[in-house]
């Protein structure tokens, strides 16, 4: 594996918590532009220029891309931004509910993306990624970490544990429902050190940020055509990302909630899930405590679903996800719901929201939700390793990075 040190493009003393923003893909343009209000630091400026535009002004126009790169621009030239002199790697923790992943701030290679050793885990669709591809180019930057995992490694750690007791951080704030802490990296003899460990890695996971990933890619090999005098390790030849010991990270649970019932009575579908599931009434909501056990609330109230075993091939890494489960066995053959990444009678719900958000969603717009237990890092890593995908909407990550805290600048 190569992940290198670089010279972090960051908040000047005092003014990360100003800047950092919530990534923009979590919200629509219209949070954006109450989250941003008043703050004319912040980075959704950047990341959701459109909330600088008039709300007329379609989010995919150029106008938006062109005032995403003058805004990074004049708040890069501003005293709120510095640059690094020297190549560093970063300590970021964050701290949510007791809980605290240390992860390395740090450039990861593309090559090893192109090759297989950054492994995915999900596809991507294409107006997303062109999205992303438009603000990298136009702004020359990039500023959305893509989130790694790698499995433990004990001298990484205490690379990363050593420097942290010994050092004071650069910002300590409380965003995104965590406590952000970062820490810069900029001792030679620890560099090396850090940098052999991250070698040693056999492999590193996208957690989240496959559009931006496989975004940073296609601008890379578009650059290298256009550059006659391509070495191979031009700044675009890396994507910003934070690599976090796999045994610290959380996965939660990635709820559905349906439109209809496919033509079907409450009465007549519970029969239908009978045939795969064994269906309780419950006396409130089920949030699932095990595997191969869902939660289902119709208008009627909550019921426990048990899957019956045999109906699925257990041996598969893909198969026995209680998201495949749950499609297989009852989205698709009963509810019609073919292809969850495209049909529209279809949501997700991501677990931080709660139980109460499925029940106001069925007293609203929809006529069923499913609870579901939460995919786990372990399953996440033997899916990638077997060069197979999840289904989409299998994992919800918190917290979620923050953008604008480190920014790999390609025009460095």
């Amino acid at each position: 594996m190569k992940v290198k040190p670089f010279r972090a493009l960051r908040p000047a003393a005092g003014y990360a918590e100003k800047i950092a923003a919530l990534p923009y893909d979590v919200m629509s343009s219209d949070e954006a532009r109450e989250m941003a209000k008043g703050n004319p630091l912040s980075f959704l400026r950047i990341d959701k220029a459109e909330i600088d535009l008039d709300k007329s002004v379609n989010i995919y126009d150029d106008s938006v891309y062109a005032k995403a790169r003058e805004n990074l621009l004049a708040l890069k030239s501003s005293d709120k931004m510095r640059q690094d002199k020297k190549d560093c790697y970063y300590v970021w923790r964050l701290t949510m509910d007791g809980r605290a992943q240390t992860g390395i701030v740090a450039c990861a290679s593309v090559d090893d993306y192109l090759q297989g050793a950054v492994k995915k885990h999900e596809l991507t669709r294409a107006d997303k990624e062109a999205d992303r591809i438009r603000h990298l180019d136009t702004i020359d930057a990039q500023v959305g970490p893509i989130f790694l995992a790698h499995r433990p490694n004990a001298a990484l750690s205490a690379l990363a544990k050593n420097w942290t007791e010994k050092h004071d951080a650069d910002f300590s704030f409380v965003a995104g429902g965590a406590k952000q802490e970062g820490w810069t990296i900029d001792d030679d003899e620890t560099i090396a050190k850090m940098a052999a460990c991250l070698a040693s890695l056999d492999a590193l996971y996208i957690a989240d940020g496959h559009h931006r990933c496989a975004s940073a890619a296609k601008v890379a090999e578009k650059r290298r055509l256009a550059n006659p005098g391509h070495s191979g390790n031009e700044e675009y030849d890396y994507f910003l990302a934070v690599a976090f010991p796999s045994d610290e990270l959380c996965i939660f649970d990635y709820n559905r909630v349906v439109k209809d019932l496919n033509g079907l009575s409450e009465k007549e579908f519970l029969e239908k899930v009978g045939a795969h599931f064994d269906v309780e009434k419950a006396a409130g909501a089920v949030k699932p405590a095990s595997r191969r056990e869902f939660g289902l609330l119709l208008k009627s109230g909550w019921h426990r679903l048990r899957a019956k075993p045999g109906a699925w091939n257990e041996s598969d890494p893909v198969e026995s996800l209680d998201v495949s489960i749950l499609q297989s066995m009852l989205l698709a053959p009963i509810l019609g719901i073919d292809d969850p990444r495209t049909n529209k009678r279809i949501d997700f719900v991501g677990g931080i929201r709660g139980l109460g958000e499925l029940e106001r969603r069925v007293g609203s717009d929809m006529a069923a939700a499913f609870s579901m237990f939460p995919t786990s890092m372990e399953e996440l890593m033997n899916i990638s390793d077997a060069g197979k995908l999840m289904p989409p909407k299998s994992t919800w990550f918190e917290p979620k990075l923050l953008c604008g805290l480190f920014i790999h600048d390609l025009a460095d």
